[in-house]
Formats: C-alpha cells, sequence, structure tokens
C-alpha cells in the first residue's frame, strides 16, 4: 500500500460499522410502523446506499496499484462524507423529535 491511499482501510472499516448503524435504525423504524410517518427511513436509505458505495471504492483503492486507487479513494472520501451528512441529519431529527 502505498503513502497516498492510506485512508482507504479506515474508510472502509467506518463505512461498514455506520451501514450497519443505519440498518437497526431502518428496521426499528419498519418494526415500529413508523416508516409512513416519516421521512427518516429515507434517509438512513441514502445513508445506507452511501456507506455502501464508500466501502466498494475504499476496496478497490486498496486493490488498485495504480494511480486509479487514488482517485478512488478520494471518491469514497467524499461519498463518506456524504453519508455522514445524511446520518447527521437522520440523527439530528431523531434527538430533537422534529419529525
Amino acid at each position: 500500500m502505498t503513502e497516498q491511499n492510506n485512508k482507504s482501510p479506515h474508510i472502509l472499516n467506518t463505512s461498514a460499522t455506520l451501514m450497519g448503524l443505519c440498518f437497526v435504525v431502518l428496521t426499528s423504524f419498519s418494526i415500529n410502523n413508523m416508516t409512513e410517518k416519516s421521512i427518516i427511513d429515507e434517509l438512513t436509505a441514502m445513508a445506507i446506499f452511501m456507506f455502501m458505495a464508500s466501502c466498494v471504492l475504499s476496496f478497490l483503492s486498496m486493490r488498485s496499484i495504480k494511480k486509479s486507487g487514488i482517485r478512488f479513494e478520494h471518491m469514497a472520501d467524499l461519498i463518506f462524507l456524504a453519508g455522514l451528512f445524511f446520518l447527521f441529519i437522520t440523527t439530528s431529527l431523531i434527538v430533537f423529535n422534529i419529525i
């Protein structure tokens, strides 16, 4: 692994963990029949999608030996940040009982 793509293992590990957390949130809303009342499930589903894409891109970055690995890592980093934003909005809505 080169010096440039040393963030990929961290992105992969954290994305997978946060994706699991989002699945727990999504499942708990489905079990409690709260999906029709809020947009939390849509935001959580978007976060799951972002974290999954980040996992795939960071894995590709670790497996790549060329310059494309740096590109994959950068895209994984940006998509991970977008997933964190969706998770932040979801958490805010839950904590402050806005929806």
